[in-house]
């Protein structure tokens, strides 16, 4: 099955849709959603991405992220996904958005309207072993150590919504 992406302009205007793998080779800005889960200690669930995934395949990275469907709310996109990858579902609340730009050595470019997203999470992770190879629980200090030793470990986008998100959880 054959997966579109909603292409944006750089204020998230929707210019239309392409076929997923299409707008990467193209490297098209399209709208995309990273979820953040922490529990209640206050420690970001990591997921480690399946080795076999199009991109970044055995990297870390945040609870999870994809793309909406077109005419799909973003919110509710992020809330199906986060199910999908881990088996659960909470309340996800905005904070903020972000474009970032990377391309991979399999010719394929991440350009995205990124949207990212916050809930809480203290039960049991089911996560699907085609999208996600493990799962863990750092504190914000382990992964800005993590971070700053091994930046190669963690995803393009990782690096860039991390440190905001980072900054709000603080204040």
């Amino acid at each position: 099955m054959k997966t579109e992406v909603v292409l944006v302009d750089d204020n998230d205007r929707e210019l239309g849709t392409m076929e997923k793998m299409e707008a990467h080779r193209q490297a098209k800005l399209h709208r995309a959603f990273s979820v953040f889960i922490f529990d209640k200690e206050g420690r970001m669930l990591l997921q480690q991405r399946a080795v076999d995934k199009y991109h970044s395949g055995g990297l870390w990275t945040n609870a999870c992220c994809s793309h909406p469907y077109p005419g799909e709310p973003v919110q509710l996109a992020a809330s199906r996904r986060l199910q999908e990858e881990l088996g659960f579902s909470v309340p996800l609340t905005p904070l903020f958005s972000f474009v970032y730009k990377a391309a991979f050595d399999n010719g394929l470019t991440e350009y995205e309207y990124d949207h990212v997203f916050a809930g809480t999470y203290n039960g049991e992770i089911v996560p699907d072993p085609r999208e996600v190879a493990a799962v863990t629980y750092k504190s914000l200090e382990e992964i800005e150590t993590d971070l700053a030793l091994v930046p190669a470990k963690y995803t393009s986008w990782f690096h860039i919504a991390f440190p905001r998100l980072a900054a709000i959880r603080k204040q």
